[in-house]
């Protein structure tokens, strides 16, 4: 976080971390969170849940993510619509098949989550190379989680665009079909392109134009929601990633001043 420190952040609304990261971190860089959480308004991104994963829910770790955020006084906390567990932690997102049975065992352990967070959670579309054993489609079945588990939807517009390109479906028909009383908030992030019909998620370049303008749709179709700028490794100086939140702020402004424009 020290880059940060010598920047002009008053145009951050919120900052993200993944709490496997700093839960039990003391001394200087716990310091140095409390400093942050303080004067910003903070959110909380899992990585390890493993809310599809096959072996049982970490209830012990859910404790400490719920004791965490009471600390922090974290606004919200989302986890991935994924696995990521079997016997061990795989150290990669792995995709839920899409299935009927898939939607009852993921709500259950969503359900069981909220229970123990006391809290509602939000779970995130995640980006996927391939849908063993489908019997419905990512939008289907993400629709399906999202009303057996009454949970929110942090709507991740990259992995639509990642996923669309990949699966070869059309993104503004996907965000069309997903519940707008649902929206939590939102991820935009950038990408690497291996082919024409080939994109990797990574979260380590720029955001790109067709990512831009699905941000700018989907405004359109939900309404403005708070949207993080995701950058996860190649980092560009600090100045250029705040030139990418400003674009949000700029997208964000645009469609608030349609909507005023409407309701008058």
């Amino acid at each position: 976080m020290g880059p940060l420190q010598t920047c002009d952040l008053a145009n951050v609304d919120f900052m993200e971390v993944a709490p496997e990261n700093w839960i039990h971190v003391g001394g200087r860089r716990g310091r140095a969170l409390r400093s942050y959480t303080e004067r910003f308004p903070f959110v909380c991104h899992g990585l390890s849940l493993s809310l599809g994963g096959p072996s049982p829910l970490d209830e012990t770790f859910i404790r400490r993510i719920r004791r965490f955020l009471d600390e922090h006084g974290v606004r919200f906390y989302t986890e991935h619509l994924s696995y990521c567990t079997d016997d061990g932690h795989l150290y990669d997102l792995m995709p839920i098949p899409f299935t009927d049975e898939a939607v009852r065992y993921v709500a259950a352990r969503i359900r069981r989550t909220q229970d123990l967070l006391e809290r509602r959670i939000g779970i995130e579309n995640v980006s996927y190379y391939a849908a063993p054993g489908a019997e419905m489609s990512e939008l289907e079945f993400i629709n399906a989680v999202l009303e057996e588990s009454d949970c929110a939807l942090l709507l991740d517009i990259n992995n639509i665009y990642v996923n669309s390109v990949n699966h070869g479906y059309d993104p503004v028909g996907f965000l069309q079909g997903l519940p707008r009383s649902r929206v939590a908030y939102g991820h935009i992030a950038g990408h690497h392109r291996e082919d024409k019909d080939l994109i990797v998620d990574t979260h380590g370049a720029g955001v790109i134009g067709d990512v831009w303008s699905l941000l700018e749709r989907a405004y359109e179709i939900f309404g403005v929601f708070p949207t993080l700028l995701e950058r996860d490794f190649n980092f560009p100086p600090v100045q250029d990633l705040l030139a990418e939140v400003d674009r949000i702020h700029e997208l964000q402004a645009r469609w608030a001043a349609d909507e005023q424009r409407q309701a008058g």
